[in-house]
């Protein structure tokens, strides 16, 4: 019996579903969902995994024209994904116009890689309007597969996972089987934590956010978490703290309830906020973070 393994990266402008299509197609929740743009910061891989294949999904930031290092260094991310793709996917969503960056997109169309544009949030549309975008984008690729889907309503994602299956090529697993993803523990551990920030935090304070976990101590039955919220100015810090820690305190118990469902074990997470200023424009603090 010959087995299939290889990339599957996914790339797109913020907000347009990629996170969204990753988790649905992996069956689980790798990475952060919100409603505000650039919440996707790291390029994550998530793994399927049956005897007869092995897909490596790479969700990646969203395209942008960066304006200061750290989305510099997350569109690295995105040239990443052009480079060891098997199969590439383009992500829109329903009535977008005009690419937000034409080098990547001119990248992608000039690719000779497997490809695929993939239509998302057709739930917010009607036939017609799903008829005029995929004229639109064929118009702009007229060799290029496009297929329309909602991945918040999982409409049209197994459709999606089987024509992804075809175009991979025979190889062995990259991946031991038993592996969801490459990223360690505790990645998703800060990963969760920056998402209670996204959720919780207006304006600028997220985007001024890094979490890095300095303790991660687990046995059978639970795991003991400390972590570190780092802004770059000290009013921010006042701000995640909060009146009397309520922030801070309102942070740390939807992370640790998410985070003991996703570990299956009980969470004691122990959080602080620290200042690194001006961290996202210090080459020097990115190398730190990881980035």
């Amino acid at each position: 019996m010959t087995h299939k393994a290889g990339y599957a990266n996914i790339i797109g402008r913020p907000n347009v579903g990629k996170s969204t299509l990753i988790n649905q197609l992996i069956g689980e929740q790798l990475s952060i969902i919100t409603k505000k743009a650039q919440t996707t910061r790291n390029r994550v891989l998530g793994i399927v995994n049956t005897d007869d294949y092995q897909i490596v999904f790479s969700d990646t930031p969203g395209i942008l024209n960066p304006a200061y290092e750290l989305q510099e260094k997350m569109m690295t991310y995105v040239e990443e994904a052009f480079e060891d793709a098997d199969v590439l996917i383009y992500l829109v969503e329903i009535g977008e116009k005009e690419p937000i960056n034409n080098v990547f997109f001119e990248k992608f169309r000039d690719t000779k890689q497997n490809k695929l544009l993939i239509i998302n949030k057709i739930d917010l549309s009607n036939q017609e309007k799903m008829e005029k975008a995929i004229d639109y984008w064929h118009g702009l690729l007229p060799e290029t597969e496009i297929l329309p889907i909602s991945a918040k309503e999982n409409v049209g994602v197994d459709f999606i996972l089987n024509k992804i299956i075809s175009l991979l090529p025979e190889s062995p697993p990259y991946y031991p089987k038993e592996y969801f993803t490459e990223k360690p523990k505790r990645f998703f551990v800060n990963e969760k934590i920056r998402e209670k920030i996204l959720i919780n935090y207006d304006k600028e304070i997220p985007y001024a956010v890094e979490v890095v976990t300095e303790t991660f101590v687990e046995d059978e039955t639970r795991i003991e978490i400390e972590s570190i919220i780092y802004v770059e100015r000290e009013s921010q810090k006042g701000i995640i703290i909060g009146h009397k820690g309520v922030g801070l305190s309102k942070i740390g118990k939807e992370a640790r309830l998410e985070l003991a469902v996703f570990f299956n074990k009980k969470i004691y997470l122990h959080l602080y906020v620290k200042v690194k200023k001006d961290w996202r424009k210090n080459n020097n603090f990115l190398k730190q973070f990881g980035y």
